[in-house]
């Protein structure tokens, strides 16, 4: 059965606390905040600050996807800000090994994502530094805006990372993101995905708790 992650980008930002307590209610595991500098993507979304304000507002865990150029240079400060767990892109500046042990150091989960055109071989070498609570985040749609078309030709990626996974002796989970809705999260859990980010489908749903449902299968 999978976890859900159900993404506030899509929410009411005028009222997050109010979109905070929808997701609770409707039996989601997780708030998926996702992080934009305009550099690393061409878009600019929310940042220290708003986790700040939303960390009291909800007993959700926080999985937090940093959609920067330079990763490591923030762990520390989006951890203290309420992330409970912390996911970056291999294709940023930062050295990917050093920023998954400084995100792992600070006890909470770590994810390496990976953009739609990004060879699943890229995670490779990371494998063996990932911990049965961590994952790899394998993005359906381009990173950067919200409300995309899902992006059947990732699937085929997810199935070889958890090949990859299993022939490495490693336990950490697949969380994918863009586009999931009950249909595109069925084609997702069967290649091998744990962890569905759910946002548009979730929170404009007319019973949110059924579509959480549809989405663990």
């Amino acid at each position: 059965m999978a976890m859900i992650s159900a993404s506030i980008l899509n929410g009411d930002l005028a009222h997050l606390a109010d979109t905070a307590l929808t997701v609770a209610q409707s039996g989601a595991d997780m708030l998926h905040y996702d992080v934009m500098d305009g550099c690393f993507v061409d878009n600019l979304s929310f940042g220290l600050p708003v986790l700040t304000s939303l960390r009291p507002c909800t007993a959700l865990p926080i999985d937090v996807h940093l959609m920067i150029r330079d990763p490591l240079r923030y762990v520390g400060r989006f951890v203290e800000a309420g992330a409970d767990l912390l996911s970056f892109h291999i294709e940023s500046e930062s050295d990917a090994a050093e920023t998954l042990r400084a995100i792992q150091e600070r006890g909470i989960p770590a994810g390496i994502a990976l953009s739609p055109d990004t060879p699943a071989e890229a995670v490779s070498p990371l494998l063996p530094l990932l911990r049965e609570q961590d994952f790899i985040l394998a993005m359906t749609v381009h990173p950067g805006l919200g409300g995309q078309a899902f992006l059947p030709q990732v699937l085929p990626k997810i199935r070889q990372l958890r090949a990859m996974m299993q022939d490495a002796g490693c336990t950490a989970h697949i969380e994918v993101d863009g586009g999931i809705n009950a249909e595109t999260g069925r084609q997702c859990r069967e290649a091998g995905a744990d962890y569905l980010v759910a946002g548009s489908y979730l929170l404009a749903a007319e019973n949110p708790a059924e579509a959480v449902q549809s989405l663990r299968g």
